[in-house]
């Protein structure tokens, strides 16, 4: 996966659309059933801060305790993204390398894959279970389409994507797209 969007910038334009999606949660709808089984909307924010923050871990690096999920789901988001943000927008703590999954890599490598990917679907996940706007842009498509290949088998390693939807053949790209990942978009 290639870009010309450096990672930081990424996160900026991604967490960006994921705060407009939080924000169009209508205050009633928070406890509403998400795409993610199991999971209500608000769950769902709570499960992007607790991995956001779990991704800092291996570089030594941390959030400070902020607004709780449970509570205020905006408040924790906008405040894991500023932090995270701010880790990004600094090189000495976005480069810092650590033993991953698949080897050696960094930070940003890892917010600029697995982590950006895990915004564009929640994002999804979030609009689409409350039913404000869900699309996704070509671009992310793309990134998305790319990761999924990237990954391969391990996409539907336990706590990344469920089995496969099946979706018609004249489904347009991004039900085919989310189809893949498990989402039912009906």
């Amino acid at each position: 996966m290639t870009s010309t969007e450096t990672v930081a910038d990424r996160y900026r334009r991604l967490a960006d659309i994921l705060t407009r999606r939080i924000d169009a949660v209508p205050s009633e709808k928070w406890d509403t059933p998400s795409t993610c089984e199991g999971w209500t909307v608000r769950d769902v924010v709570q499960h992007i801060v607790d991995t956001e923050k779990g991704a800092l871990e291996p570089v030594g690096l941390s959030i400070a305790d902020g607004p709780s999920a449970a509570d205020d789901p905006v408040a924790a988001w906008v405040h894991t993204r500023d932090a995270m943000q701010e880790i990004l927008d600094d090189p000495s703590r976005a480069n810092r390398e650590y033993e991953g999954h698949f080897g050696k890599t960094d930070l940003a490598s890892s917010i600029g894959s697995f982590y950006s990917f895990d915004l564009i679907v929640h994002a999804w996940d979030i609009a689409h279970s409350v039913g404000v706007e869900d699309s996704i842009a070509d671009e992310d498509l793309d990134f998305v389409e790319a990761f999924i290949a990237q990954m391969g088998d391990n996409i539907r390693m336990d706590g990344v994507c469920g089995p496969a939807v099946d979706v018609p053949e004249s489904a347009d790209r991004q039900t085919k797209v989310l189809g893949q990942l498990g989402r039912d978009v009906r």
